[in-house]
């Protein structure tokens, strides 16, 4: 394009894609929500620092540790380190870095031990770090098998994964368990708690999932503030128990003025920090806690009405999320979309998968039940 065209124009067509988007509240697939006001206002300050080069954002470089100050307090170990991420998979990459790094294993023979239910960006990062995955079964609850997990322990193993919110279940694995089977072993664990790193801490009796930096087996954790944390994407946090676990991810970077960097990307923005600074500052736990009970209530609301329809939950929610057995689920989902639900199905087994967060209220619910009883009548 040679000559550019007016501002309005193109604030026009920003405005017409914005329009197509799907509205959150038509959405119970997804894992994010609408981000707090005050993220959103703490966002658009800072878009322009680059956490790539801090020394240069010496200000926003102390919010993000200000975050992982918060984050750390939040997981039991306020002295933890680590940095904002773009997302659960960037942390849970990197995590598998340090393992990798801090073994200095072979990357052809290193193996990494984890859940069948772990998420897909572990096969990412076994496809970047050259390692193996080597995948536990689950047991009935569809929390990992302890027991599998040590057998397929070797010689060549870097390190274990559990997970705290399976992405599909919502399910919390036996952490504690494998906690011990860590130092057992002499082992590092990450516990990927992207997704229930901002619900566990505030349920009604929180003690019930131990998952974090209190069990002394956890060498690192994932949490994602642009989920229940209420911050803008991208926001993810990485945290490890030691400060020597994240230099072994650092290189050197001798023309920026900070002359190292450990972070996955390169040009980082200080928005994601600032946003989620802004957010966890100003509701505190009183506000999580408060946003996480409406959030479990409207959990039980939509439990409660699907059974009463006759339909099979797959496990009892843990977390706000909610999965039923539905006959032919893939079907009824395309008959879901063409009225303008959005929800995803769970492979194994097939069911229908709906996540409760902030954004789905009780009428939400009431009128995607009554469209689900008409699907259902036609299927």
């Amino acid at each position: 394009m040679e000559r550019g065209v007016e501002e309005e124009r193109i604030l026009e067509e920003l405005e017409d894609a914005a329009r197509r988007n799907i509205p959150y509240g038509r959405v119970l697939s997804s894992m994010c929500t609408v981000p707090h006001p005050i993220a959103l206002k703490a966002c658009k300050r800072f878009i322009v620092s680059n956490l790539g080069d801090p020394k240069l954002f010496p200000g926003t470089a102390s919010l993000e540790r200000a975050c992982i100050g918060m984050l750390g307090e939040l997981l039991h170990l306020p002295s933890a380190s680590g940095y904002i991420t773009t997302g659960g998979t960037e942390s849970n990459i990197q995590a598998l870095r340090t393992a990798r790094q801090l073994k200095k294993a072979d990357p052809g023979r290193a193996n990494i031990v984890l859940p069948e239910s772990a998420h897909y960006s572990f096969d990412k990062a076994a496809q970047m770090l050259g390692v193996t995955l080597r995948r536990a079964p689950l047991d009935d609850e569809l929390k990992v098998n302890v027991d599998a997990m040590r057998e397929l322990i070797d010689r060549d193993t870097i390190a274990l994964v559990a997970v705290a919110g399976t992405t599909e279940f919502g399910q919390v694995d036996p952490i504690e368990e494998i906690s011990g089977l860590a130092q057992d072993e002499g082992l590092f664990l990450h516990v990927d708690a992207a997704f229930g790193g901002f619900v566990i801490p505030f349920l009604e009796d929180p003690s019930r999932y131990r998952f974090d930096f209190e069990l002394p087996g956890v060498m690192s954790v994932a949490i994602d503030p642009h989920k229940m944390g209420m911050s803008t994407i991208p926001s993810g946090g990485l945290l490890y128990r030691e400060e020597g676990h994240m230099r072994a991810l650092e290189i050197s970077a001798q023309y920026l003025t900070s002359q190292v960097q450990f972070s996955l990307a390169g040009t980082r923005s200080g928005a994601s920090a600032a946003a989620t600074y802004a957010v966890m500052r100003h509701l505190g736990r009183e506000g999580y806690r408060r946003i996480v009970s409406e959030c479990m209530a409207n959990t039980k609301l939509l439990y409660d009405r699907l059974k009463a329809m006759g339909l099979e939950p797959v496990i009892k929610p843990v977390l706000n999320i909610v999965t039923f057995k539905v006959p032919d689920a893939q079907r009824v989902r395309k008959r879901l979309c063409d009225m303008n639900w959005y929800v995803s199905t769970t492979s194994r087994p097939e069911a229908l998968r709906m996540v409760v967060m902030p954004h789905v209220t009780r009428e939400v619910i009431e009128a995607y039940v009554a469209d689900l009883k008409k699907v259902l009548d036609v299927v």
